[in-house]
């Protein structure tokens, strides 16, 4: 990990976040949990995968910081359950550097942001910030409507998207995307602009955009191998296409 101190940065937000941090290195723990108190967060470490659900089902975080590899259940399996029991709860996953494989598969299983390592605090405090902008910041009034598209609607102040009536297990980033894509149909969007609209980055990993549209496919098309919503523009990147043909 880059740099031992902890410079003053600023506020994640006005209010005191609970961030729960999930890592076996003692040190890497006590760097993010300085930087994130820096930040005017409460700071929850645990060192394994059963400590970290045990501290959810005690008290819920805002955002959890999940370290991939841990003795016991890694972070790939605690990511899972946490999906089952508490689809909306932001997590950012730690990864090792250079596997993809291992960002792929975070992503997959509902983490909605990662970090590689060796990595430094002020960049994993600016992705918490990120993801927990999106989640509890206050929405304008001119997007507060929810967007509708027959069956499926998308609540931006409840931050709730319905298919036939029946809440969908989104998470933080899955609902952005979604939402974004209904707002903005029939036009396509490259990963890079995806990257930049929904993540707020200039540049990143384009298999992040790839693997949220997968799984929001596995959730609100009927086949998702053969969707009616979220298409594939070949060269380009996605489109949204409405099936109602109201605007």
């Amino acid at each position: 990990m880059q740099g031992l101190s902890a410079p003053r940065m600023g506020s994640v937000a006005a209010v005191s976040h609970r961030v729960l941090v999930v890592d076996d290195d003692p040190t890497v723990s006590d760097v993010v949990r300085r930087y994130l108190e820096q930040e005017g967060c409460q700071v929850r470490l645990v060192g394994d995968g059963l400590a970290a659900l045990a501290a959810v089902e005690t008290e819920m975080p805002d955002i959890v910081v999940l370290d991939l590899m841990m003795p016991g259940i890694d972070g790939l399996e605690v990511c899972r359950r946490l999906r089952r029991g508490a689809p909306d709860l932001p997590v950012v996953m730690l990864t090792a550097l250079g596997e993809e494989s291992d960002r792929v598969l975070g992503l997959e299983v509902g983490a909605d942001d990662y970090v590689t390592k060796p990595f430094s605090p002020r960049e994993l405090v600016l992705r918490i910030r990120s993801v927990l902008r999106r989640t509890v910041a206050p929405v304008p009034p001119a997007a507060s409507a929810t967007v509708v598209d027959g069956d499926l609607t998308a609540d931006t102040g409840r931050r709730i998207a319905r298919l036939g009536g029946e809440i969908l297990p989104l998470t933080t980033r899955e609902f952005d995307l979604l939402e974004f894509l209904m707002r903005h149909p029939a036009r396509a969007w490259s990963r890079a602009e995806l990257l930049d609209k929904v993540w707020g980055w200039q540049f990143g990993d384009h298999s992040t955009v790839t693997v949220h549209v997968r799984r929001l496919r596995e959730k609100i098309e009927a086949d998702p191998a053969s969707p009616r919503r979220i298409l594939t523009a070949w060269g380009v990147g996605y489109r949204y296409e409405r099936v109602s043909g109201d605007v």
